[in-house]
């Protein structure tokens, strides 16, 4: 069925509050030109294990920033489709899924559970009067009778889901789909002194939720996990057992001369048994693919792929790259920015 009313709401936090009670969100209360919002995000699972799984990028660097930065304040309804502002945690290429780890909301101590992690970076934006907040997911309101009951505000007005939405077990699968993910991501503009010297660097933060009990392989179309025929006498793989055996190192994206057949992705293979690639594609951000003529690709070695601008094609202002293998299941996955692309006849190494 997936999300109702998905998008982005742009707005300046002005204030905050930690997530507690049978269901904790942190609370964050935005503003844009002429309307209050409120950002609910959750920071405990209702199904166990009951930590989060959270990354916080505080160096983020996608070709998404460029795209939510020409945003006007306030809410945008997206559209879920790869290449415009839509997020996908497995699609998109946003961050490696190892680098997601489970962590209480609630924990004895300073600056040691999600809600301390979260707050750290709202409070900075809160005290930066230029800093702007971008939060993707399902808007509700408005509910113009109804005050906001965290900030007071009226009409009641807001956006919540800020987490992964796919993948997700059988109770809240009705909410799966694919490009409609959730994020927090913060903006702090570069500061100058008065006499115009750089004294801060721009800096672009993400955090990312996802829960413990959704998977990370899911259909295409639905968003809904990809089952697993149960195992016989040969025990089957589950989906993801060879996710990073095979590994996208590098790309040539602005090559010196015409881009068709001189654009170039060198993928490895990481593992310690040959792998074969017949059948598996390269896509990139709009979803077009390229075919891997190579059979087998043997442990340790390195193949180099020239894109004939037939299929994939490496955009010079910024885009993503994934590897598919014979099935369509995400292998690998990586991403740079219209400024990583713009060295011309220079390889990026991922």
């Amino acid at each position: 069925m997936s999300l109702d009313s998905y998008g982005v709401l742009k707005g300046r936090p002005i204030s905050s509050r930690m997530g507690a009670g049978q269901s904790p969100h942190y609370q964050i209360h935005v503003v844009d030109n002429t309307t209050d919002y409120r950002i609910a995000i959750n920071v405990k699972s209702k199904l166990a294990p009951s930590e989060l799984l959270y990354l916080i990028a505080d160096d983020f660097r996608h070709p998404i920033v460029d795209e939510l930065a020409t945003l006007s304040p306030g809410f945008t309804r997206l559209v879920s489709q790869p290449g415009g502002r839509a997020l996908d945690y497995i699609r998109g290429n946003l961050f490696p899924a190892t680098d997601m780890r489970p962590l209480a909301h609630a924990i004895p101590g300073p600056d040691n559970d999600l809600n301390e992690k979260i707050d750290a970076y709202v409070q900075r934006a809160i005290a930066d009067e230029y800093a702007e907040v971008y939060a993707l997911g399902e808007r509700w309101g408005p509910e113009p009778h109804r005050k906001d009951k965290y900030f007071g505000f009226l009409p009641g007005n807001g956006i919540h889901d800020i987490h992964m939405n796919q993948g997700n077990a059988a109770n809240f699968a009705k909410d799966d789909g694919v490009w409609q993910d959730g994020g927090l991501i913060i903006h702090y503009p570069s500061i100058l002194d008065d006499e115009g010297v750089l004294r801060w660097q721009e800096q672009w933060v993400a955090v990312f939720l996802a829960f413990q009990s959704q998977s990370w392989h899911t259909d295409d179309a639905t968003g809904h996990r990809i089952s697993v025929p149960a195992p016989g006498p040969t025990p089957t793989p589950l989906p993801g057992d060879r996710d990073g055996h095979v590994r996208i190192a590098a790309a040539l994206v602005n090559p010196q001369g015409g881009d068709p057949g001189l654009e170039t992705v060198t993928l490895i293979n990481a593992s310690p048994a040959p792998v074969d690639l017949t059948g598996w594609t390269l896509a990139d951000r709009n979803k077009n693919r390229s075919p891997i003529t190579s059979g087998a690709l043997a442990a340790g070695d390195s193949l180099k792929i020239h894109l004939d601008g037939t299929g994939a094609q490496l955009s010079n202002k910024g885009g993503i790259i994934t590897l598919l293998d014979a099935a369509g299941l995400k292998i690998d996955g990586v991403s740079y920015t219209r400024e990583m692309a713009q060295r011309n006849g220079w390889t990026l190494v991922f």
